[in-house]
């Protein structure tokens, strides 16, 4: 199976999870989700009052520069690691 086509398995699959992930394991799918689709964070950091924002950013923040490819094989293995 190709990578993109795991990579929509895996989100799909995440989709469906009965049990919420933590929080650190949420931050992590999404910004691997943001780098995979969408590539590098770009614009300002949000406000320090905007707590999720900020997280979600400094998280996306964190995969700069990793390639799409690499970005979907994280997520694909965070999901299974997820019981996804």
């Amino acid at each position: 199976m190709d990578p993109k086509a795991q990579f929509d398995e895996a989100r799909a699959r995440i989709d469906r999870l009965t049990a919420a992930p933590s929080t650190p394991d949420l931050l992590e799918l999404y910004a691997l989700y943001k780098q995979a689709t969408i590539g590098d964070v770009s614009g300002p950091r949000p406000s320090a009052l905007d707590f999720r924002a900020r997280a979600k950013f400094d998280a996306w923040a964190t995969k700069r520069g990793a390639t799409t490819e690499a970005a979907m094989a994280a997520y694909v293995a965070l999901a299974q690691r997820l019981g996804a």
